[in-house]
């Protein structure tokens, strides 16, 4: 290697950049507007957003774990009384979802069960199939054939109706 190497062929870059000569004496606006966006509207904004977290970081709520507690069932509520009607289909609408999530999980064992014991399934999954097909008949007959608009009234009334037919097959079974 030579000693001296060959500033042509390896130029330099300057060491600095030449700052830009202000042709007027005039401040540049764009910058008294940020300054003054900045005061106005950012700090205010960013110290009552920083106080909020630090009020919701002393309290957290977790809404994925938000616990409701049991209100009465449509059939224990009075006539007229329009919000225990509304308490009580939402009450039925979270038991109908935790019921299709309480099916699905089970539905998920059968095929992990399934897929783990390969041909030997039927042998070795006999429990989980006769769990799930103990959580679906439960499921069908508490939900089904209600549709995608049943709500807390059809559903009492088929459990009703079935009761009642429940009672004749009983009553002429013993006769």
């Amino acid at each position: 290697m030579p000693e001296d190497p060959d500033w042509e062929a390896y130029k330099v870059p300057p060491t600095r950049t030449p700052a830009s000569d202000r042709i007027t004496s005039v401040p540049n606006p764009v910058t008294f507007l940020q300054t003054a966006f900045n005061y106005v509207v950012d700090t205010p904004v960013t110290y009552f957003r920083e106080w909020m977290e630090r009020q919701r970081s002393k309290n957290k709520f977790y809404y994925y774990h938000q616990k409701f507690r049991r209100v009465p069932d449509l059939s224990e509520c009075l006539e007229g009384d329009y919000l225990c009607f509304f308490e009580a289909e939402a009450q039925w609408r979270r038991d109908r979802m935790v019921d299709q999530e309480i099916v699905e999980i089970i539905r998920e064992r059968v095929r992990a069960c399934e897929q783990r014991e390969g041909p030997n399934h039927l042998q070795n999954c006999a429990k989980e199939v006769e769990q799930l097909a103990q959580v679906t008949k439960a499921y069908q007959d508490r939900y089904g054939d209600l549709g995608v608009h049943g709500n807390a009234r059809t559903c009492l009334m088929k459990q009703k109706h079935r009761m009642m037919e429940e009672r004749k097959a009983q009553a002429n079974a013993s006769q």
